[in-house]
C-alpha cells in the first residue's frame, strides 16, 4: 500500500482529494487529508473507507513530522510560504513533495539534497503555474522537432465567472482562488522581454497597461503580465525568442476600475489603518480622499462618469454604503478584501470559468507562421470549481505517475520535462481538460 498525505483541506483541494479517493481501491492507496482544521479534513473524505482526516498545524513540529513519516508522497496546498517548512522535514524523512506553487529561491536550495537523495520535489504544477506550462512546452518542442523556430511566445490566464453567474455582477468576477492574492496581486515590477527588449512595469502602471486578448467565442478579455517572465527564457528553452510574456487573463474593463483602488492606495499591505471597528465601507474608501462625498471625489479625481462603468463596478461592490466593516484592525488591503468578499465570494449555484490562451509566432524556413491554443474549463458548482478541478488535478496525476514509477526526474523541478506533461496532458484530455489549437 502507498500511503498519500494532502496538506490543507480548502476549497481549492476538493477535486484533488475526491481524484485520489475515487483512485485509491485501484491502485492500493491510503489517502490522509491534515488540515489545522479536522473538521473540515473529514468533510472532505466523506465516508470513504480508503481515507482518514488528521490535525495538521506545521508549526506543531513534532506531530508535522510524525505526519509526513507515515507516508510516501506529501501533496502541499497550504500557503505557499510555509512549503518550504514541509519541504525540510520531506527531506529529513526521505518523502516526495508536490505543490501547485511557485519555486520560491529557499525552495530551489533544496534542490541539491533532495536530487542526491532521489526525491522528487514537484512545483508548479497546478494550473497557472502548470497546465500553462506543460501545455506550451508541449507545443514549443513540437515546433521545434519540425525544424521551427520560436519568435514570440505569449501566455494569459484568467479565473473568472460563466455568463450567467451572477449577471449583475459588472466586475465579471468573483474569488475563486485565495482572496488575499487576488488584492495584492501585481504588487513588485512586472518584467518581460518584447521585441528583444526587456520591458519593466511598476505596480502603479501595470493596470493601465494591459494586452487586449481575443478568445474565439468567447467576451474580449484583456491581460496584464505576471512578475517575471524572463526566468521562463531559459526554462522553455527560447533563448532566441525575441517576445515572451506570461500574464493574468481578465474581462474588459476590470483593469481600469481595479487601478482605481491601487492608486488611491487601497491595496497597500504594509500599515494598519486607525479606527477601523467604526469604520463603515464608504468611510474606508472616504480615508484615502480628501472628502466623505467618496463618488463625487472619485469622479473628479479620475475623470470618471458618475453613471459610468468603472463606478458601476465600484457602486455594485458595495464600497460606498454606510455598512459597517466589521474588523477591528488591518491594513489596507485586509480591510479592502473583507469588504469585497461580502459580494465577491461565489454563493450557492455560482460556476467559475477558467480561460487559458497561448500565442506561439514562429518560422518554418522562410515562412512566418502562428499557433493559437485557448482552454475554457467551466466549475460544477461553487465547492467543485473550475479553479479546484485545474489546479487540484494536474497534481492528482502527477501523483499517481510518481507512484507508478513513470517519472525519473528528481530534485527540484517544474513540470516542463515530457516524461511529466505527456501522461499528464493526455489524462486531463480525457477528463476534459485540454487545449484548442488554431494555425495560421
Amino acid at each position: 500500500m502507498k500511503k498519500i498525505l494532502v496538506l490543507g483541506a480548502g476549497r481549492s483541494s476538493t477535486v484533488l482529494i475526491a481524484y485520489l479517493i475515487e483512485n485509491a481501491p485501484s491502485f492500493d492507496w491510503q489517502v490522509t487529508v491534515g488540515d489545522i482544521s479536522e473538521a473540515a479534513a473529514k468533510e472532505r473524505i466523506g465516508p470513504s473507507p480508503n481515507a482518514k482526516a488528521i490535525y495538521f498545524n506545521i508549526e506543531d513540529a513534532e506531530s508535522s513530522r510524525a505526519a509526513i513519516a507515515n507516508t510516501d508522497v506529501v501533496i502541499s496546498m497550504i500557503p505557499p510560504q510555509m512549503h518550504p517548512l514541509v519541504a525540510k522535514i520531506c527531506l529529513a524523512e526521505n518523502k516526495h513533495l508536490l505543490t501547485a506553487s511557485y519555486v520560491s529561491d529557499e525552495m530551489k536550495s533544496f534542490h541539491t539534497e533532495a536530487k542526491a537523495k532521489g526525491l522528487l520535489f514537484l512545483n508548479e504544477c497546478g494550473l497557472d503555474p502548470g497546465i500553462d506550462h506543460m501545455s506550451a512546452m508541449q507545443v514549443i518542442n513540437k515546433i521545434k522537432l519540425d525544424g521551427g523556430k520560436v519568435t514570440s511566445f505569449e501566455s494569459f490566464t484568467g479565473g473568472l465567472i460563466t455568463p450567467e453567474t451572477d449577471i449583475e455582477n459588472p466586475w465579471r468576477y468573483k474569488f475563486t482562488w485565495n482572496p488575499r492574492n487576488v488584492v495584492l496581486a501585481g504588487q513588485g515590477t512586472a518584467k518581460y522581454l518584447q521585441g528583444g527588449k526587456f520591458k519593466y512595469i511598476p505596480y502603479q502602471q501595470l493596470f493601465t497597461r494591459t494586452t487586449p486578448v481575443t478568445v474565439p467565442g468567447l467576451e474580449p478579455y484583456e491581460g496584464y503580465p505576471n512578475r517575471d517572465s524572463l526566468k521562463y527564457v531559459v526554462a522553455y528553452g527560447l533563448q532566441e525568442c525575441k517576445t515572451i510574456v506570461r500574464g493574468t487573463l481578465r474581462n474588459a474593463g476590470y483593469c481600469n476600475a481595479w487601478n482605481i483602488l491601487v492608486q488611491l492606495g487601497c491595496c497597500d499591505d504594509t500599515y494598519l489603518m486607525e479606527g477601523v471597528g467604526t469604520m463603515s465601507h464608504n468611510d474606508f474608501i472616504a480615508s484615502f480622499l480628501n472628502d466623505q462625498k467618496s463618488e463625487e471625489v472619485l469622479c473628479l479625481r479620475f475623470g470618471l462618469s458618475a453613471n459610468g462603468e468603472d463606478m458601476k463596478r465600484l457602486s455594485w461592490s458595495g464600497l460606498f454604503t454606510n455598512e459597517k466593516i466589521g474588523l477591528e484592525k488591518g491594513t489596507p488591503a485586509q480591510i479592502l478584501e473583507h469588504i469585497l468578499n461580502k459580494k465577491w465570494k461565489l454563493k450557492l449555484g455560482d460556476k467559475d470559468l477558467i480561460v487559458m490562451w497561448h500565442r506561439f509566432k514562429y518560422v518554418l524556413g522562410d515562412v512566418e507562421k502562428e499557433i493559437q491554443a485557448w482552454m475554457t474549463t467551466t466549475g460544477d458548482d461553487e465547492i467543485k470549481t473550475a479553479m479546484a478541478k485545474t489546479v487540484g488535478l494536474p497534481l492528482a496525476i502527477a501523483c499517481k505517475l510518481l507512484l507508478q514509477e513513470k517519472i525519473k526526474s528528481s530534485g527540484v523541478v517544474i513540470p516542463l520535462q515530457s516524461e511529466i506533461y505527456d501522461p499528464l496532458l493526455n489524462e486531463l484530455k480525457a477528463l476534459g481538460i485540454s487545449l484548442t489549437e488554431k494555425h495560421r
